[in-house]
């Protein structure tokens, strides 16, 4: 007897921090609102309208380059506090609909529902019903993906953006990732994506060609779900208990960093934010990941893990001197550092705390 078919909903919110700035803005509708640090700092792009999409605007691109591809464009402060309390009201519309949620971020969160009895357990009507009760509680509007596991939902609500609501049957999904382009697998960033067509792999046909040990050869870890995917199978659950994978901050500075105790300074003030973040949730963290970005936009990361939790307030240049002592650190202009803790545990009673210094 086979299992019963999962009934997986993937919501994400549209452009949803520039979503958020213009419906409280009358005056920005139907106009190309960038999300981020203003244009003549450092600073990034958070998000930006689909406005300002249209002119090659994405995330993450400089706010200057965002400004010469739009002149016109409207740059707007985040208010992350705002972001958030909305966040928290678009997931209790979740809740009415499923227990089964697990957020990924403040604008988008899988549901699970494969038992529901809601609209005769459609989960298509079901994904219809939460977009028009987001939008009519919050003003914002949503777009869905419907499928049978995480991926194929993942990947539907980003077919028709914005205000979109796509389906893919498990008649479909075999066709659907047989012609899917590599480079639009979630996971599969820009360096795997170079590596896979490398191997010749430029889609979900040509992965479904290799063999799981070939696969493992290039990919590791990341082989099986890879395999799997090229046939149309994801098992993974939803996890309502989603715990954070890592913690970090990041600052871009108004001038470059170059002298080495400047930038040495600064990570170990970036560092003592991110432990206080882990302490926070009531985490250790034993892996620290150190990110530097340099004026040219050049990005290295570095990491380093510990057999014990690592400690606040503590000397770390050594630390930090022996993870960069290759990467031209008081040579080069740095315009970005980041401190990332991860391999997160619960606290206990017996954790000693450990001095990375060493």
């Amino acid at each position: 007897m086979s299992d019963p078919l999962r009934k997986i909903i993937h919501i994400d919110m549209d452009a949803f921090f520039a979503a958020v700035e213009q419906r409280d803005n009358p005056k920005y509708q139907n106009k190309p609102i960038i999300v981020g640090g203003a244009p003549d700092s450092r600073g990034v792009v958070a998000t930006c309208s689909y406005e300002a999409r249209q002119y090659g605007i994405h995330s993450a691109m400089p706010s200057s380059r965002a400004l010469n591809l739009c002149p016109q464009a409207i740059f707007v402060k985040p208010r992350l506090a705002l972001y958030k309390q909305v966040s928290s009201a678009i997931r209790q519309v979740f809740y009415q609909y499923s227990r089964l949620v697990e957020p990924l971020s403040l604008d988008e969160a899988y549901l699970d529902v494969s038992q529901s009895e809601l609209y005769q357990g459609s989960a298509t009507r079901i994904a219809q019903a939460i977009k028009q009760q987001i939008l009519s509680e919050t003003g914002l509007v949503a777009s869905a993906g419907v499928s049978y596991n995480k991926f194929f939902a993942k990947i539907a609500s980003d077919m028709d953006k914005p205000d979109g609501l796509y389906l893919i049957t498990p008649q479909q999904g075999l066709d659907f990732v047989a012609q899917l382009p590599i480079g639009k697998f979630h996971g599969v960033g820009k360096v795997t994506e170079r590596k896979m067509h490398e191997l010749g792999i430029k889609n979900g046909a040509d992965l479904k060609q290799f063999s799981l040990p070939v696969l493992q050869q290039h990919f590791g870890k990341s082989a099986l779900f890879f395999f799997n995917i090229a046939l149309g199978i994801d098992e993974r659950p939803i996890r309502v208990d989603r715990e954070s994978k890592s913690i970090g901050t990041e600052t871009t500075y108004a001038e470059d960093l170059l002298q080495s105790k400047d930038i040495y300074q600064q990570l170990t003030e970036l560092l003592d934010k991110a432990l206080h973040k882990v302490q926070a949730k009531k985490l250790y963290a034993r892996t620290l990941t150190i990110k530097v970005k340099y004026h040219d936009f050049q990005q290295i990361t570095r990491s380093m893990t510990f057999n014990k939790p690592i400690k606040n307030q503590l000397a770390t240049t050594p630390v930090f001197r022996q993870l960069l002592r290759q990467d031209g650190i008081g040579q080069n202009k740095i315009r970005l550092l980041g401190i990332t803790l991860s391999t997160l545990e619960k606290q206990t009673n017996y954790y000693q705390q450990m001095d990375i210094f060493d």
